[in-house]
């Protein structure tokens, strides 16, 4: 008769033994879940760099003349005289018209402006006009443009209030160089990244992340800062360009 009750009781309860069975083991893959979740990965991460020395393929020189006068017309003349000139030195230095550009005119009023003690304005006079006018040079002849630049102290010996900029060196396939050295900053990080890794007795597991790091181009074995967007030499005919790449890895 007890055997009776009992198998009575037991199957009266059956529905919610069972509900809290499913309820345990609904919790126990929850918490599997949870921890293969939220279960801390191991990772490296490791800085790779590239530097390529190379030298400039491009020159841009610039050059600035001016004339004084009361009569502007006068004053015109002469900046004219002095602009055929010039073109015609940088023609027997095998420039080319292609190569060079001459800017539009500047014409400046200047006066003669005397002030009293307290600093106020007592009187202002007229002293004549100053124009000027600028010539630029691009050419991937380096050589000859340089030699322009240097021996551009024939123009001033001539009449010719010419002012000579230092030259700027450019390169003109730095799109490629950078991509070149970006491979070679990633092959560097791997590197770095297995050797660590096989020292802890670990493997290199799979890329998590990859970010670039800063483009400089400085002149060799300068001093130059490297600045945080980058620094970009354009002083110097040999330059020598880097890339760094930060990279983390899973580590197995």
């Amino acid at each position: 008769m007890e055997t009776k009750t009992n198998l009575h009781t037991l199957k009266s309860n059956l529905p919610t033994i069972i509900i809290a069975l499913a309820i345990i083991v609904t919790a126990g893959i929850f918490a599997s879940a949870y921890k293969a979740k939220f279960k801390k990965q191991v990772t490296i991460s490791v800085t790779g760099l590239a530097e390529k020395s190379f030298a400039s393929d491009l020159i841009v020189w610039r050059g600035e003349y001016q004339r004084k006068s009361s009569d502007l017309k006068a004053a015109y003349a002469l900046i004219k005289n002095d602009e055929a000139n010039v073109r015609q030195y940088l023609k027997s230095n095998s420039i080319t018209e292609k190569e060079f550009v001459f800017s539009s005119i500047s014409i400046e009023k200047e006066f003669d402006t005397k002030y009293n003690d307290q600093g106020k304005q007592i009187s202002s006079v007229f002293t004549g006009y100053k124009l000027s006018q600028m010539v630029t040079v691009e050419s991937k002849n380096i050589d000859k443009v340089e030699v322009v630049s240097r021996e551009v102290t024939k123009l001033i010996e001539s009449g010719i209030e010419i002012s000579s900029l230092e030259p700027s060196y450019f390169y003109t396939k730095l799109s490629e160089l950078k991509i070149d050295l970006l491979a070679k900053a990633s092959a560097d990080a791997k590197k770095r990244a297995e050797t660590i890794a096989e020292n802890s007795g670990g493997a290199l597991g799979k890329l998590l992340k990859a970010d670039m790091g800063v483009f400089q181009i400085t002149a060799p074995n300068s001093n130059e800062d490297f600045s945080y967007g980058g620094a970009f030499n354009t002083s110097s005919k040999n330059k020598k360009a880097s890339i760094t790449i930060r990279i983390n890895y899973a580590i197995k």
